[in-house]
């Protein structure tokens, strides 16, 4: 019997919709539930075996994406709304009745995913979402207490249904990071439009900078 990871997954990975213009998470209250509405489709769909992260019953991971913070709207009983942990870097919002995390946001401007709020999309019935394309924090599912012994087993699941396992991000999110905190550290520094040759054709600008990266 294969290993499972989460029920989205399980039975394989399904493909995305083209140009798929969104839809609506409904929580599991069965009356009065919240609702939030996401315009247009997700990006950086995962599966995720970190401990913030709601799961469904029995799953071993969660499934989150992202989505721009001005696309997505609670569009019913935002009152039942409460945060879960105040003193995370991000915010997640969920049902009081049912304790789905409906939507997770970051309020720190200097946050490198500042803009992208976080998303379970199994939440919704429409279909066409962006699919899963990786598993970030695959060791972290022995902290929710997972036996260490079987990890070998979920990776092989995992790369088995084409979902490459980091036990952080994937690499394209982990440079986009670094690149975000070199900016900011002033350890990166770019120059739009200038040529190859700018020591030379804008010797003062990059002279001046140089000099200020080396004094810190």
């Amino acid at each position: 019997m294969a290993t499972s990871i989460h029920p989205a997954v399980d039975g394989g990975v399904k493909k995305g919709a083209p140009n798929f213009a969104g839809g609506t998470l409904t929580c599991k209250c069965a009356t009065s539930p919240v609702t939030v509405s996401l315009k247009g489709n997700t990006a950086y769909n995962h599966v995720c075996g970190c401990t913030k992260c709601w799961k469904p019953s029995g799953a071993v991971f969660s499934q989150v994406a992202v989505i721009g913070r001005d696309n997505l709207s609670v569009t019913a009983n935002a009152q039942k709304l409460k945060i879960v942990d105040a003193n995370a870097a991000i915010q997640r919002y969920a049902c009081s009745g049912c304790g789905v995390h409906m939507y997770g946001r970051i309020e720190n401007k200097n946050h490198p995913f500042y803009g992208f709020d976080f998303v379970h999309t199994e939440l919704s019935k429409e279909n066409g979402w962006s699919a899963p394309e990786f598993a970030a924090f695959v060791s972290s599912i022995i902290e929710s207490g997972f036996p260490p012994a079987q990890m070998g087993a979920v990776r092989a699941r995992l790369k088995e249904l084409g979902l490459e396992p980091y036990d952080c991000l994937n690499p394209a999110l982990m440079d986009a990071i670094a690149t975000h905190v070199a900016k900011q550290k002033g350890t990166l520094k770019t120059y739009e439009g200038f040529p190859h040759g700018m020591p030379t054709t804008h010797a003062e600008t990059i002279n001046a900078d140089l000099l200020a990266f080396l004094r810190g």
